[in-house]
C-alpha cells in the first residue's frame, strides 16, 4: 500500500507539472498511458480519453466505472506559487489542477490497481481518465460512454471531502430576446423592447417550481447579462439577456425550459438539454455501505461529468470544491493516502455486501 500511494502522489505530481487545459490534455494523457503501461496494463484511448478493464472480466457480473478528469481550467489571476511548480510544502501539494481533480485521478486509480488482478470480486472495474470536463465537451466522457457500457454504476472522482453527493444540480444556460419596435426617444414613439425584458425578468425572479428537491433544493433561476439599445436617443427594438438554471432531479431541463417560456412574452432558446440533474436512490447498495462506512451524503450544487452519463452515479473524492479553480490550489498528501484507503474500503464493504444478498 505505501508503495501505490507514493506512485500516485508522484504521478500527481507530474501530471501538475504538465499543462492540461481542456481541449489541450494530450501530454497528460501520454503520461496516464505510460503509467499503465509500465504496470502491465492493457489500455484503450480515444482521443485524450484513457480507460482500463479488470483482468478477470465476467460479463454475468455488474461493472462499476471510476471515472475522474484529468483537464483543467485555464490559470486565474492571483497565484503566489507556480501553478505548474507542484511544490510540496508541510504536506500541502500546490498546483492547478492538484484539488480538482488530479488528487481523485490518482487516488481513484490507485484503488483500481489494488483490485485489478483480484478473483472472486462481485463486480467488473473499469478504470477511465476523462478529457474535457471543464467544459463537458463532446470529446470528453461523451465520446466514450458507448465503449464502456454497460455501465452499472459511476463512481465519480470529485473533491468532495470523501463525503456522498448523491445527487448533483443541471446546468442549463438559455438565450432570451424580447422584440419591440425602434422609435425616437424623444417622442412617444416605438415599443422598447428593454421594458418588456425588464417585465420578464422580473416575472422569472418571482418564480417558484412547485418541486423542491429534499437534497438540491428548488430549481435555481438567474439572470446573469443583458444587453439593448446601440444609441442614446433610440428606443430598442430588441433586448437580448441570459438565463442561467440550475435544476434538480425533479425535472428535465427541458421541462423547466416550457414552463419558463410559458410565462414570458420573450422568446427562449436553450443552448443544450444535455446537462441534466443527476444522482443515486438513497437506498442503493452503494450508498447504503458508504453509510454503513461512516460517509455523510448531500446534494451538491457544482456540475462535474455526471451530468453527461446515462446510468447511475455517485460523486466523492478527496480534497475541498472551495479549493477548485481558485489560486494557489493546493491538495493535502493525507487526503490523498485517505482517499485511497477509503476508496479500497468502500468497494472492499460494497464487495461483500452484493455477496451477501446474492
Amino acid at each position: 500500500m505505501k508503495a501505490l500511494i507514493e506512485d500516485s502522489i508522484q504521478l500527481l505530481q507530474q501530471l501538475i507539472k504538465t499543462p492540461s487545459f481542456s481541449k489541450e490534455e494530450d501530454q497528460t494523457a501520454d503520461i496516464i498511458a505510460d503509467f499503465l503501461a509500465q504496470k502491465g496494463i492493457a489500455i484503450s484511448r480515444k482521443g485524450n480519453n484513457i480507460w482500463a478493464k479488470s483482468l478477470h472480466w465476467d460479463e454475468q457480473k455488474p461493472t462499476i466505472l471510476l471515472n475522474s478528469h484529468h483537464d483543467t481550467v485555464k490559470v486565474v489571476n492571483g497565484w503566489t506559487q507556480d501553478p505548474f511548480g507542484a511544490s510540496l510544502e508541510n504536506g500541502q501539494l500546490f498546483g492547478l489542477g492538484s484539488n480538482d481533480a488530479g488528487g481523485c485521478l490518482v487516488s481513484l486509480m490507485a484503488c483500481f490497481l489494488h483490485f485489478r488482478e483480484r478473483k472472486g470480486l462481485a463486480f467488473n472495474l473499469i478504470f477511465a481518465a476523462s478529457a474535457e470536463e471543464e467544459i463537458s465537451g463532446a470529446k470528453g466522457i461523451a465520446s466514450i460512454i458507448e465503449e464502456l457500457r454497460p455501465i452499472d454504476l459511476a463512481i465519480v472522482g470529485e473533491p468532495t471531502q470523501m463525503q456522498m453527493a448523491i445527487a448533483e444540480k443541471g446546468l442549463m444556460v438559455i438565450d432570451g430576446i424580447a422584440e419591440g419596435q425602434a422609435g425616437h426617444a424623444a417622442r412617444d414613439e416605438g415599443i422598447n423592447a428593454l421594458y418588456i425584458a425588464l417585465e420578464d425578468i422580473a416575472r422569472l425572479r418571482e418564480m417558484k417550481f412547485d418541486e423542491t428537491s429534499d437534497q438540491l433544493g428548488p430549481v435555481k433561476v438567474s439572470i446573469t447579462q443583458i444587453q439593448a439599445g446601440h444609441q442614446h436617443n433610440v428606443v430598442p427594438d430588441q433586448c437580448s439577456f441570459v438565463i442561467d438554471v440550475r435544476t434538480n432531479e425533479c425535472y428535465s431541463n427541458a421541462e423547466v425550459f416550457q414552463i419558463l417560456q410559458s410565462k414570458i412574452q420573450s422568446t427562449l432558446k436553450a443552448r443544450s438539454f444535455r446537462l441534466n440533474s443527476s444522482g443515486i436512490a438513497l437506498d442503493h447498495p452503494f450508498v447504503q455501505t458508504g453509510i454503513q462506512r461512516g460517509h455523510r451524503y448531500f446534494g451538491s450544487p457544482t456540475l462535474s461529468d455526471q451530468a453527461l452519463m446515462p446510468f447511475t452515479s455517485i460523486k466523492i473524492g478527496p480534497g475541498d470544491s472551495a479549493r477548485s479553480h481558485t489560486a494557489d490550489e493546493y491538495i493535502w498528501l493525507s487526503e490523498i493516502e485517505n482517499g485511497i484507503h477509503q476508496y479500497i474500503s468502500l468497494l472492499t464493504t460494497y464487495d461483500q455486501n452484493l455477496k451477501s444478498i446474492a
